[in-house]
């Protein structure tokens, strides 16, 4: 290939903004940053194992299609001919959909998730489907069938999860965009342990029609991408109702792009419970010199609480596995997947056979700890005390977040993401409960169902820490903003992961 960079930059490493502008002045094709990117994937991803399915005969495909629109002056907008990732957990009629299980390796759905038909619409070029923890269940990317995803600062560490393998990819530069999902941190956890920014929008302003589902009320799609404003742009095409998804917002959806103002005026919430006992001292001083950086150039901070937000994680893991049994039991080795009546096999198999050793054989550990967690919560019995009282913490944990932003006035709340930077690969996978505690500050925000980000915003141990930036309810705009703002004055997001050193 000619040419092989653009404003000083391999054509991997470009931002969405960037690749758009070298394609309309016609610097580079999308054929030749799709090749450039597959190129990097072959020759990085066995290190870092981001990828589950590489869709190189369909990227060119449609890389090949952008340019033939670009030429006869039909372009589809700014991501026409960008190339991108997605979660291995959106339904595509065109390529595998696994959710990184050996309950659905090889499974081709007979129809396309909203996310990938209005990205396609869009015209952006699909490389492949990522790697994901399980089913998405996980912290660290480690329960998936097919490895874990390593961190490409360090890959003795973890991505994080469940969208390691997106995060991954973004700080690795094999794509110049992905899109994951978040349930309790998702997608915010992984982009911090990797340096790169992640969005979980709004509960509802993200269709989540054809995405696999774990826990349905708290799951949401969003982006991970190289910088804010790539985050807004992706977001601009993700949003809006969708008839096939019955909890999608038919709010508005801004443009969120030319929303992206300066911080002076804006007000910051500094919750003192996201500071708390376990929050390793090194992180919360970057964390906090992060919100200081922001009040120097024009913010106010002011100190908040949220005190039942700390009993979210409690919630959380009694809200979440008991709809993981509701959702999982479809997979029954009847239907479709894998099932026992299916392998090369002489036994007579009953019924029940076919549920029990279908499961047993195609479903994880940590699948089926969070099935019998679900079906425990949900028993007679236990209902009225453990689910009825967890959504009752919900609803408490909602009305405080809504309160907090009215009664203080503020715009946006700002704290760390995660208690600790990313750990090292097998330090915690056979204890689930250190690991569920990983998620004790992003979850809060899935249980409220506010938008959450995380934005670099410093180094510890030779890895990165995330700055998590929580705005009210379809309160996106003013996340977004704050954290372009703040990657305005700092440059954490321009740093290389040491793969690319």
């Amino acid at each position: 290939m000619s040419v092989k960079t653009y404003v000083n930059k391999p054509l991997n490493e470009l931002t969405i903004e960037e690749t758009a502008k070298g394609l309309a002045e016609a610097v580079f094709t999308s054929r030749e940053i799709t090749e450039v990117c597959l190129e990097h994937i072959e020759r990085h991803d066995g290190e870092i194992n981001s990828f589950v399915t590489i869709t190189a005969d369909l990227a060119r495909s449609q890389a090949d299609a952008s340019d033939a629109r670009r030429a006869s002056g039909k372009t589809l907008g700014i991501l026409d001919g960008v190339p991108y990732n997605l979660k291995d957990v959106f339904a595509t009629d065109d390529s595998p959909t696994t959710a990184s299980s050996h309950m659905l390796e090889g499974w081709v759905a007979p129809y396309n998730a909203t996310t990938y038909r209005n990205l396609r619409d869009a015209g952006a070029v699909l490389l492949g489907k990522t790697n994901t923890d399980e089913f998405t269940m996980g912290t660290s990317s480690e329960t998936s069938y097919f490895g874990v995803s390593r961190n490409p600062w360090n890959p003795e560490h973890v991505a994080g999860g469940s969208s390691g393998g997106p995060a991954a990819s973004i700080a690795a530069h094999m794509s110049i965009f992905s899109i994951g999902t978040d349930t309790g941190g998702s997608i915010r956890l992984p982009a911090a342990f990797c340096g790169v920014t992640g969005l979980k929008p709004t509960y509802g302003r993200v269709s989540r029609f054809g995405e696999i589902a774990m826990a349905s009320s708290l799951d949401q799609t969003g982006p991970i991408t190289k910088t804010v404003r790539d985050t807004a742009i992706v977001l601009e095409v993700l949003a809006g109702n969708d008839p096939l998804d019955a909890t999608s917002s038919s709010e508005v959806v801004p443009v969120y792009s030319k929303e992206l103002g300066d911080i002076k005026g804006l007000r910051i919430g500094v919750p003192k419970e996201f500071f708390g006992e376990g929050v390793r001292p090194e992180l919360e001083t970057v964390v906090r010199t992060a919100i200081a950086d922001l009040e120097k150039a024009g913010a106010t901070v002011v100190e908040v609480s949220l005190p039942a937000a700390i009993h979210s994680l409690a919630a959380y893991y009694i809200i979440a596995p008991a709809e993981v049994s509701s959702n999982m039991s479809r997979y029954d080795g009847i239907r479709y997947g894998y099932s026992v009546e299916r392998e090369e096999s002489k036994e007579n198999h009953t019924l029940y056979d076919i549920y029990a050793k279908s499961r047993a054989h195609g479903l994880g550990s940590e699948v089926k700890r969070r099935i019998m967690l679900g079906n425990h919560v949900l028993s007679s019995g236990y209902y009225d005390a453990y689910y009825t009282k967890a959504e009752q913490v919900r609803a408490v944990v909602r009305e405080e977040f809504e309160n907090i932003f009215k009664t203080e006035n503020i715009d946006v709340l700002m704290a760390p993401i995660s208690p600790n930077i990313a750990f090292k690969v097998g330090e915690k996978i056979n204890d689930p409960l250190a690991m569920y505690k990983e998620d004790v500050l992003t979850v809060p925000v899935n249980i409220s169902g506010t938008p959450g980000m995380s934005v670099p915003c410093g180094i510890v141990d030779d890895l990165p820490v995330g700055l998590q930036i929580i705005g009210p309810r379809f309160g996106e705009i003013a996340v977004l903003r704050a954290g372009a703002a703040f990657q305005s004055i700092t440059n954490h997001h321009l740093q290389k992961a040491n793969l690319l050193s």
